[in-house]
């Protein structure tokens, strides 16, 4: 069966979180998801939750690599998982330029090769088997000086709850795709077309051979938009100035992650006509320049019945569904209707 999830936002009070979470996890929610960009950040809202909680997985989709040190990501996350008895789901992504470059002040450069090494140190630094060390074209653990002198090599000074921490990338390009299949416990794609597997089919079977088979399968986990109710028209354009967000102010105009995925998936005039009226200033025009077919493909919305019914295409599609919303009732008669 599906596993439903959700996928918090930034628009309710924190301090209503513990009561929602809590009827949630009651009702089978399997796990909640926190995000960042440049505002609130994942870990806080994490470790508090962490204390309102007993069963649910705790997600991050995801932690930004270049804000953070692998090793001090590896702190993080063996902290989360001390606070939370073992449930933290680890997403990281490599973000954009536009924040990265933008907001944190470092270079976006090579997120491939750097992804693949900062997953390597993560998993060392956490299973805490040997000093670690690290000997990469992007990470060099103990840092080595001009004069080839280096600290020595230490471990994690406390012990983990478990020796892995599952990791999840957030992968949008067909290359970061299948980095996610070759080296991730799971994959966290940003928009998913439950109709079109063939969009990712051949980065992921890429991924995939040369995949260790200790890993198990791919776990694939998809962000959904969600906005139910009688009228159709307004549930599309309770959810239209996301998309319009990630389509038009999610990165430059040459480099937008989001934008180019949706081309991949069909949409390519639509989603450019819709970054260049952001872009431009004209956000009202982009919000209403998403097509209702983008929508419809990528979200559910609309009537019950007819969420459930799209609903259940998603059912043979993902392994898991997270859901972009506090509606705690609607999650609970999502769930008793698969």
């Amino acid at each position: 069966m599906m596993r439903v999830g959700l996928s918090l936002g930034h628009s309710r009070p924190l301090g209503e979180l513990p009561a929602l979470l809590r009827r949630a996890e009651r009702a089978g929610v399997d796990s909640v998801w926190v995000s960042e960009a440049y505002g609130t950040d994942a870990v806080s809202v994490l470790g508090y939750l962490a204390a309102f909680t007993d069963t649910m997985r705790l997600g991050t989709a995801v932690l930004q690599m270049p804000a953070r040190t692998p090793a001090n990501t590896a702190m993080t996350a063996l902290t989360l998982d001390q606070l939370s008895g073992g449930r933290l789901v680890l997403g990281l992504g490599s973000s954009g330029p536009q924040v990265v470059e933008g907001w944190h002040g470092v270079p976006f450069a090579a997120p491939l090769a750097r992804t693949r090494e900062y997953v390597s140190i993560v998993h060392a630094a956490v299973a805490r088997e040997a000093p670690l060390r690290h000997e990469g074209r992007h990470y060099r653990i103990p840092y080595r000086r001009p004069d080839g002198s280096a600290q020595r090599s230490i471990k994690a000074s406390v012990h983990p709850v478990r020796p892995r921490i599952p990791i999840y990338l957030a992968s949008n390009g067909p290359k970061a795709v299948s980095l996610a299949a070759e080296i991730a416990d799971g994959w966290l794609p940003a928009f998913y077309s439950p109709e079109k597997p063939e969009v990712y089919a051949a980065a992921l079977a890429e991924g995939t051979a040369a995949r260790d088979p200790a890993l198990g399968p791919l776990d694939l986990v998809a962000t959904v938009h969600i906005a139910a109710g009688d009228d159709l028209a307004a549930c599309r354009d309770a959810v239209r100035p996301a998309f319009a967000l990630y389509l038009g102010g999610m990165g430059s105009r040459e480099t937008n992650f989001y934008t180019a995925l949706a081309g991949r998936i069909g949409y390519e005039a639509e989603a450019r006509a819709v970054q260049n009226l952001y872009l431009d200033g004209h956000r009202a025009e982009a919000i209403a320049a998403v097509p209702d077919a983008l929508i419809d493909e990528l979200a559910l919305v609309g009537p019950l019945d007819r969420v459930v019914d799209r609903l259940r295409v998603w059912q043979g599609a993902v392994d898991a569904v997270t859901l972009k919303t506090t509606d705690i009732p609607l999650a609970e008669r999502l769930l008793a209707a698969l």
